[in-house]
This record gives structure tokens, C-alpha cells and sequence, in this order.
């Protein structure tokens, strides 16, 4: 990452349909994310929200809103994600709000450290 100019962090909060979150986690990590980070994407963070049962987060970051656009249309345009993703994934998702905001890379650094319990 860039240290110079400031990254954009995109959080989105998925409300999940009662029961498919543990689904939906192991898609996520099984192909999802690993798929964003083929096609580029840089994942800071994701996993189950910890005070919602059905809750489930994705931090992701970006250089511009340019790329954040761009990369966000070339996964869900992409023949992987269409066959194997988008009904499973869009048939468990309830709701989902997004959120972005300019961040260093020092902040995003830190962010994507694992945390001990």
C-alpha cells in the first residue's frame, strides 16, 4: 500500500437471513474473498459481526472511488462469480449498508492484523 496518498476503506454490514451465516462465512471464506483478492481487491477484514447473530462485515480498501467502482464490476461480472456465487450469496443476504472513508495505509495496516481472544 501506498503511504503516501490516503486509501479508501469500504465497510459494508450484511444483515444475513436467520440461520445462514455460518454458510455464508464458509463462502466467503472458501471463495469469495479469495476471489476478490485474485481480481485484485484488497481485503482488510471479514467475518461474523460479533453483537449480531445475523450480522456479517467486509472491510475492503481501495486506492480511488475509480477503482473501488471498477473492481467492484469486474468480480460480479466475472463467470465465476455469476455461476457460482451470485445465487447463494444474494439468496442469504437480508440487507446490507456500505460505507466509505479515506484512511492511511498506516490505519489500514493496523486493521488487518489478526486479533487474539
Amino acid at each position: 500500500m501506498d503511504n503516501a496518498e490516503p486509501w479508501l476503506l469500504e465497510i459494508r454490514l450484511f444483515t444475513v437471513k436467520p440461520g445462514s451465516r455460518e454458510e455464508f462465512d464458509r463462502i466467503s471464506r472458501e471463495g469469495t474473498i479469495p476471489l476478490m483478492r485474485e481480481l485484485g481487491i484488497t481485503v482488510v477484514a471479514h467475518g461474523p459481526s460479533l453483537n449480531n447473530d445475523n450480522g456479517y462485515f467486509l472491510l475492503r480498501a481501495f486506492p480511488s472511488e475509480q477503482e473501488r467502482v471498477e473492481r467492484a464490476q469486474s468480480l460480479y461480472a466475472t463467470d465465476e462469480w455469476l455461476t457460482k456465487y451470485d445465487g447463494p450469496v444474494s439468496s442469504m443476504i437480508d440487507d446490507y449498508e456500505t460505507a466509505v472513508l479515506p484512511v492511511n495505509s498506516a490505519a489500514l495496516s493496523h486493521l488487518a492484523e489478526p486479533v487474539t481472544r
